[in-house]
Order: C-alpha cells, then structure tokens, then sequence
C-alpha cells in the first residue's frame, strides 16, 4: 500500500483530523502502520461511525468501505486533473513541511512545479480600499516580475488583486482555498482560479474533494498560506481579521512578515500597524521586501510618464488631502472652498480615478497619491 492510500483512509475516519494523525505517526512511525493499530484509547474518542468504519477495515482489508471511498476519491481527482500529494511526496513543497502538523494531504490543480517557485504571501482585508487594492496589484505584480511566484487565498479584495497583480505581470500565482479545489469560493472567481491555472499557476487546498467553505477551515487554509511562502506581506487590515491571524502565523513559523502602513485615521491600517509593532517589516516598495528575503531582483518600477497636469482646485484638493482621511468640512476648513463646490470638484475627482471615499470621509487613490508626490517635488 502506498503512503498516501492510508493516510487519505485515516483522514476520512471522522473525528481523527490532522491533529491525532501526526500524533499517530510519531507513535507509529507510518500512516500504514497507524491505521493498521489505532489505539483503545483513540477509538474511543472516536465517533460511532468512525470505530465501525475501522472495524470493517481490520476484518475486511481492502474490500471494506473506508477503503472503496479512498480508491473513488483518488479516481475522481484523476478524472479532473487533480494531484494528492501525500506529505513525504518529492512535490509537497519542502516550505510547507516544514511547519508545526503541516496538511497531510494537498490537493493540487495546475502546474506542480509553481509550489517550488521562491513564494511571498500576499494577504489583506476583503473590503479593502481602492488604495489598498492598488497596493496589492502593484507589489504583487513587481514581485512577481522579479520571479517570486505569489501565494493567497482566492477571496475577494487584497487576495483578487495580489493574484491579478501576479498574472498581469505573466508571473505565477498560487490559490489555497478553505473549499474542496473543487468548489471555489466564493463563486465568483471561478474564472480567476482557471485562468491561474492556464497560466501556470496552480490552486490547492488541504480538504477533500466536495467540501464545502465553512469557517472552521480557514484559520487552516492561512497556516497553508504562510507556510508556503518565504515571507508575508500585510496590505490592509483590521485588528480582528484572518488577514491578521497569517501574519501571526508566519511569524511563529518564523517566516518574514511586512506590512503596509497607513494613515492612523484608518481602521484598516490598524492590522498592519499592530503587525509592525510586533516585529512585522514597515516596507514602502517591492525592493524593500527583496532586500530582506535576498536572492531575486525585482526590476526599478519604470518612471511614470508625465503627468497631465490638475486644474487648479483639483491640485489644490490633492495637497490638502495629503495622506490622510479627511471629512468634508476639514477639506473646506484648509481650502477655504464652499461644501457644495468641493462636493462636485470630489465627484469628478473619484469619476478620474484620484480619491475615494472612506470611513471618515476622503482619501487619495494611488494615483491621486502619485499627483500629490509630483506636486510635492514641484515645490522643492
């Protein structure tokens, strides 16, 4: 029997979970061995179901049901072009390995060589702002222009466009799911996880097949997330978020961790903030990120090309915005403009891409952020 027969077996006995199964093979040496010699002890912790499940194994051997569920499921990820990859596997990445109980069993569609490729997770909030979303495409794109391949979980917001950011720059990118890989999630970017697996990528998850998104599975889909990756880095988030929880972890796992900072003003900074406070990188650009893990170039950003100048009250809305939220009635205390103007010079201002609003009021978009720089170095 090979490796990843009985450990797909002892994964399906309800109520064992990646938890009792390292503990089994610490006692066992093997998971062939373990489902051979399950404990009194053990069992009867178990669900009825499960008890029952391996008594029919210990009479029947390999004609009992446990057994039947393995062979369908290893025929259904042929079926569809899916790889199990058993932990001792030469393709279950070494990173991966590495950390405290890792997946016993990954799940893989795409290209396997992608879980080789040196990693940095990207993660942040999924009601990120338009700035945030900038940040995450930007960084992800450079980094992987400079070879890094870029791991995260598929959700909406930071996750979206740290995998967008990665394709655009015909890099590769990997999407770990809390969802069987045959159930993205959420729905909606279905047509994202194919189009990173055509492109070279791949998407995988530690659950088996049919398995729906519940919530008990994420905190173990982001232990996978920085696990895989050689360093974290933080675009937004709240204090309280999964996004958090990552960064956290790869920290235990002694992992690199860097994270964004922000305006004080708001909430979604606050995650990184906390993050840097604990140890967590304060990086401005991609490089800053190469700088501390090493080994790959990340080309210079190209200069921007020149910038169509503002008419004059839209400039002076990008100075008095600066790099903070801010309310409509302080924007027309430092401009000295009339709410009911600065609310149209503001419309026209989010139609062209330069602010958003924000809790609190208004802030500049990465390119509005870009004209507050020329303007600032214009005036030295």
């Amino acid at each position: 029997m090979d490796a990843l027969t009985p450990t797909m077996a002892l994964l399906r006995l309800e109520g064992l979970g990646p938890a009792r199964y390292w503990q089994l093979l610490d006692r066992y040496g093997s998971a062939a061995a373990a489902l051979d010699s399950l404990p009194q002890s053990l069992l009867d912790r178990l669900p009825p179901r499960a008890r029952q499940q391996w008594r029919e194994y210990r009479q029947r051997g390999s004609d009992c049901a446990l057994l039947q569920w393995v062979r369908e499921e290893q025929a259904r990820c042929r079926d569809r072009g899916i790889q199990p990859l058993e932990h001792s596997h030469e393709d279950y990445p070494a990173l991966l390995r590495e950390i405290s109980r890792p997946p016993p069993v990954l799940y893989l569609k795409g290209n396997v060589a992608a879980l080789h490729l040196p990693q940095v997770a990207v993660v942040g909030a999924r009601r990120a702002s338009r700035a945030g979303l900038d940040n995450a495409h930007a960084f992800a794109r450079e980094l992987a222009a400079g070879g890094f391949a870029i791991t995260s979980g598929l959700a909406l917001g930071v996750d979206a466009a740290a995998h967008r950011g990665a394709l655009d720059a015909g890099g590769a990118t990997l999407a770990v799911l809390g969802s069987g890989i045959d159930r993205i999630y959420p729905r909606r970017h279905d047509a994202l996880a194919a189009e990173i697996i055509d492109r070279g990528g791949a998407v995988l998850s530690e659950q088996p097949l049919g398995s729906a998104a519940e919530a008990a599975n994420f905190p173990r889909r982001n232990r996978i997330i920085s696990g895989l990756a050689r360093g974290v880095l933080l675009v937004e988030a709240a204090v309280r978020s999964g996004s958090l929880i990552t960064a956290r972890l790869a920290l235990e796992q002694n992992r690199e961790v860097f994270a964004i900072p922000g305006s004080i003003h708001n909430p979604l900074a606050r995650g990184c903030h906390e993050m840097i406070k604990q140890g967590a990188a304060l990086v401005e650009t991609a490089s800053d990120i190469v700088t501390q893990l090493g080994g790959i170039h990340v080309p210079a950003t190209a200069p921007p090309a020149t910038l169509e100048a503002l008419p004059v009250e839209e400039g002076r809305l990008v100075v008095a915005l600066g790099g903070d939220p801010r309310s409509l009635e302080q924007l027309a205390a430092d401009t000295g403009a009339a709410a009911g103007e600065l609310m149209a010079i503001q419309l026209r201002m989010e139609l062209a891409g330069l602010v958003e609003q924000v809790p609190g009021g208004f802030q500049l978009t990465a390119r509005g952020a870009t004209h507050l720089q020329a303007q600032l170095t214009a005036a030295d």
